[in-house]
This record gives C-alpha cells, structure tokens and sequence, in this order.
C-alpha cells in the first residue's frame, strides 16, 4: 500500500480542521440569528410583505368649567394612493381632481411618485369621501380622518389656539396640552407582495386609534362672551389700537375669561383680521406673512410687556403698610411735584396739585408725590423686594405658551429717580397677568397664586382622567395687610378716581391708570382699570386695558365704564348677590330687579318687559323663544344688566 506523503496528511488535517471551524462558525450565526436576530428580521420580514396606513385618533375636547365644548372634533376622511396599485394613473388623477377639485396635474404628480403612500387631500367630507369610496379605483385608499370644528369662531381665540393640518396644537392651549388632547394613532395592515401590490384574499389587519383626553378649563363661556361683547364695543368706541379684559378667581388662580381684540377665527386662522394686510396679501413675502400672522396670535395678554402706571400703586401701598412705613392716616402734601436726585417730577394733576392728603386720600387720588415718598421710606433695597415677592421678576407659571417676564432695573442700577418713577409704576415693564396676579395677593389674604385654564382630564366615557393641581408662589403680605388694602382699595371706588365703575348695591374695590407709552410726549396712552368684588371678600378679579384709546384717554373715565358694564354682567351670574344700602335704594332708578322664568317666552314680549324694567335682552340663536338664560330664575340683578338668553 502505497503511503501518503506527510505533508498530504497535513494538508488534509488543515481542510478538516477549516471545514470543522466554518461549520461551527455556521452553526455559531445560525443560532445569534435565531436567538438574537430574530425579532429585528420578523420586523423587518412583516414591514416588507405589509403596507400600513395611519388612522388618527379622535383629539379631545376643550371644554369650559360647565363642559360646554369650545373646540371639538369631526369624523371626516383622507385619500390616499398607492403607487404600486393603481393601473390607470391619468384616469384616476382625473376622477381625483374632480372630486376633491384640485389641480389635475399636481394629482398625477403625487400618484406617479413612487412611495409606499402618498397623500391626496384630508379633511374630506364624509359624503365625498364615500362617492370615491364606491368607485372602487385600484390603490385609491379612503380612511378615515378627524377635522378640529371651534363652534365659537374666534371666542377666547389667543387662548384656545388652534391645530395645523396634521392636527397638532398649533399655539394655545391646544399646544400646551397637546399630548394628553392628541391620543394615539391607529393602523390598517394590508398584506403586500414584494413590489408592494395587495395580495388577492388577503384580510386588512386594523388596529384602532385611541381618543385622547377632554380638556376641563376654568373658562366660562358666558363671562367670556361678557368680556369679549364690552371690550370690542370699547375699542371701537375710543378706535383704540386693541384691548383686553381678564377675569380670575383671586383665591385660586382660575382664569374665568381672557378676552382680546381684535382676534381672529379660529376655524380660518390663516386669514388675516386686518383689512388693509388683507389688500395687499398676495404681494408680501413670505416672511412678511408669517410676521403678520405671529402679531394676530400674540395673546397681548401674556406675550407682551407695558408701564402699568397708577395699578401698580397697589404694590407700593402694601409694601407700605407691610413694613410699617405708612399708615392710613399718615399726612402728606401734593404741590404738583417733587424734585428727586435733582429732577422734578410731575403729579398727573399737575400743574394743579392735591394739597394737604391723608395716605388713604392720596391712594384715592392716585396722587404720585404720595408713593413717592412711600418708596423712599421703603428705601431701594425694601422695595426692590417686594417687587421679587410680587413676583415681577418671573412668570407666572401660566399654562399658556410664550409666557413673558417683567422687564426691571437691576437693584444696583436703581437710583433715586428710578425708585420715585416705579414707585407709580413707570420705567419698568410688566405683562397684564403679572399685574392682576400681584394684586390678587393683595386682596387674598396675601397668597401668590398661579394663574391658569386646565382643571382636569376626562376620558372618552366622562370619567376624571387626572386633576391639575397648583401652588402659590409664596405669601409677600401678611392677611392682616391685605385687609387693610382691601378697605381703601374700595373707598377708591366709591370716593376716588374709580368711581366709574360703582355699581349699587355691591362693595367693589380697585385702582385705576393711565400709562404713558414709549416714547414719552408721543400722546400715546394705555387706560387700565383692575377692580374685584366682593370688596369685602374678593370672589372675582378683573383687569381692563385699552390701548391707545383716541380722545380722553384717562384710566377712570375710559376703562371704568368698560369694567363697570362687565361686572355688572359678571356678578349677578356668579350669584353675588347686591346689598342695597338705605341710601341707595332711595335713589331713582336702582331698585334690584328680581328675574322670572322666560323659558318658552316670545323674544319679543320678552325684550318689551324687561326694557320697562331697564333690564338689557342678549339672544343666542335664531328662534324666537326662549329655551335656556342666564342669570336663572330668581336672580337678583340691578338695573342696566343684561339677561342672556338662547334660542333654538
């Protein structure tokens, strides 16, 4: 036998061996596939032999404190094409076309394009959707979409906000709250061959979107239509720039109404409210839009900063009274002026002056010389605390994107010129919400609270989802001070420069302004009232701006009217009910009136009888009887009120 050569037997040992270490490599991979790989490939096998299609969810309510829907949502339906299904391109983008009235050739553009799915047009009608449906067109796929319906147009439209195309929240609360309103989407699985046509009998798998959450707000619809009906009246009135009203509870933070105007509707937010931008739209650029577009949205209420003038007093007086500077019968005395680190600066009455004033006179006459030598007293360092307490140098924590913040002297740059001008609320700058939050606290019982919309999250079947819940930013006055601020804050009412918004028979307290805008001798004014009632114990707060009111542009005589007309509405629907003083109640024309039951009445009738009694009629629809009003049967409400009442 003839022997094999060593270095054959050598060679044959290397292969074995090498066979032997590939096939355990094999078998190594075979198995890492297997345990490891496995998952990831059937991902990846299903995603090749499947197409799937996203269906959206049905996105929550916005609803007011009474769960009246202010934004809500409708099935509709979207087309879509499948490149790889459909046989006829020209026909089908022509029927597209047709149907859903777009452009023939940007329709055949996007069904030649190869991709899995493209979409044609969403937000189609039901009905429309169901006449493609029926024509049964290869790789044309109708599912099923939501469309956001806003069924007040443009009420709280700056808080609201709005949804782009894909349904997302856009500004508002439907962007802050976005993902507890959206839900999630769902799926329909249709079983694909490799180039992505339909296989014949195969069944459509469908996983189903879930609905996302009700928002609860504090909004109330009706206080809202009261703010928004008086402020768009005045701004017309004084062809002022724009105004704006907020309502809160001062014990909680719960904002009632937050009106602006102009505004815009919210079913169009892309159409532009002002009728000169709106010529010339076709001409702008793009970037000229957009910036036009981003100055409607702007909630003015929040976004933007201004002098707050004589309301600011308020804070200058609790700090006052807090450290024991001042006291109410304190004597000072108004020649028109001061002359401060060389530079005189004016009282508003000057050049007439005040003369010989208590503390409680000069916050009644809102004269400056007085908190000017208040915040001397204080001296910078004090008072530049108090403005930190107030809270002016944060946010408010409002659950409102774009939220701004005070704009202040920083403590070493402040002088005795800075301290005497912010002691009357100049040369510094606030947003309108950081104002009435700081004087809620001083006619709380000294607590900063936070203010906000959102109360709970409901489910799909009505059921509390979670509750929001907020915390005070701290206490900068002592109850016992707040007290005190309460009771002359309501003599500036019934004596002072806020008589105009004395309303008989309830206890309201407040403080008036007029600012100045930048540049000064511009003749540029903001006229601002913030008042609250009960005086005795605060259930409501409002703020009222005008912005560059035309004429008379003073506080008291442009703003006092305007929160005279929307507490007079307000405080009879929240069930305050007025306490008519002996004196008032023998003065012509001021007895209460006492509302009856109009449900099934004529409008006509109705309005007749209740003008004998010098009662306002506002109707809601377009029947011609009643079906629901507020206030209810058996409110009392003072002459020059308003009953609202709906129709079919």
């Amino acid at each position: 036998m003839k022997r094999i050569p060593l270095y054959a037997k050598r060679h044959l040992v290397f292969c074995l061996v090498v066979c032997e270490l590939v096939l355990t490599g094999l078998i190594a991979r075979i198995f890492y596939i297997q345990m490891f790989m496995a998952p990831q490939l059937q991902k990846a096998a299903f995603e090749q032999q499947t197409r799937d299609r996203l269906i959206a969810p049905e996105r929550g309510d916005i609803l007011d404190r009474n769960g009246i829907p202010l934004a809500s949502s409708t099935t509709v339906a979207s087309v879509s094409v499948i490149h790889a299904q459909v046989e006829e391109p020209e026909n089908v983008a022509r029927i597209l076309s047709d149907k859903l009235e777009l452009d023939y050739d940007d329709v055949l553009q996007k069904i030649n394009k190869r991709v899995a799915l493209m979409r044609i047009k969403t937000k189609v009608p039901k009905e429309k959707a169901e006449e493609i449906s029926a024509l049964k067109l290869k790789g044309v796929m109708v599912d099923e979409d939501i469309e956001r319906i806003y069924p007040y147009n443009s009420l709280a439209s700056h808080v609201i906000g709005f949804v782009g195309k894909d349904n997302q929240g856009i500004i508002g609360l439907e962007s802050k709250y976005d993902d507890y309103l959206k839900g999630k989407k769902g799926k329909i699985l249709t079983q694909t061959d490799g180039r992505g046509i339909e296989l014949e009998n195969s069944e459509q798998d469908r996983v189903p979107p879930d609905a996302g959450y009700d928002l609860v707000t504090s909004i109330d619809v009706n206080l809202q239509q009261y703010a928004e009906q008086t402020i768009e009246k005045a701004v017309k009135a004084k062809n002022a720039k724009r105004g704006s009203v907020i309502m809160m509870d001062p014990q909680n933070g719960e904002i009632l109404a937050m009106a602006s105007k102009p505004d815009f509707d919210l079913n169009e937010p892309f159409i532009i409210n002002d009728e000169a931008l709106r010529a010339s739209w076709n001409a702008m650029s793009q970037k000229d839009k957009d910036k036009a577009l981003n100055q409607m949205w702007r909630n003015f209420c929040i976004n933007d900063t201004y002098e707050p003038g004589s309301t600011f007093k308020v804070i200058t007086s609790s700090a006052g009274l807090e450290e024991g500077v001042v006291t109410e019968n304190d004597s000072f005395s108004c020649n028109g002026g001061r002359t401060v680190g060389g530079r005189y600066i004016k009282c508003w009455r000057s050049p007439r002056s005040h003369g010989s004033e208590t503390f409680v006179q000069g916050v009644q006459n809102s004269c400056n010389p007085v908190f000017m030598d208040v915040a001397a007293r204080l001296g910078t360092d004090k008072f530049y605390e108090y403005m930190l307490k107030f809270g002016f140098d944060k946010k408010t924590g409002i659950d409102l994107p774009g939220e701004a913040v005070g704009i202040m002297h920083k403590k070493e740059k402040m002088g005795p010129v800075e301290l005497a001008t912010m002691s009357f609320g100049q040369s510094f700058q606030i947003t309108p919400l950081q104002l009435i939050r700081a004087i809620s606290s001083a006619v709380n019982g000294g607590r900063l609270v936070t203010p906000h919309f959102a109360i709970e999250l409901r489910d799909s079947n009505g059921n509390n989802a979670g509750t929001f819940k907020y915390n005070d930013g701290g206490a900068p006055i002592s109850p016992q001070t707040s007290e005190r601020m309460k009771a002359i804050l309501e003599s500036v009412v019934s004596v002072g420069t806020g008589n105009k918004t004395y309303i008989p028979g309830y206890r309201i307290g407040g403080k008036t302004a007029t600012s100045e805008k930048l540049p000064r001798k511009s003749g540029k004014y903001i006229a601002s009232f913030c008042a609250f009632a009960p005086a005795n114990d605060p259930k409501v707060i409002a703020l009222v701006l005008v912005d560059e009111p035309k004429g008379v542009y003073y506080g008291g005589q442009v703003a006092g009217p305007v929160m005279k007309e929307v507490l007079s509405n307000a405080l009879p629907y929240l069930q305050i009910e007025p306490h008519y003083t002996e004196e008032e109640l023998k003065i012509d024309g001021v007895a209460p009136v006492t509302t009856g039951n109009y449900t099934g009445r004529k409008i006509s009738d109705l309005r007749l009888e209740l003008a004998k009694q010098n009662v306002q009629l506002q109707t809601i629809g377009k029947g011609d009887s009643v079906i629901s009003q507020f206030p209810p049967e058996n409110t009392v409400i003072n002459q020059g009120s308003k009953v609202i009442v709906y129709t079919e």
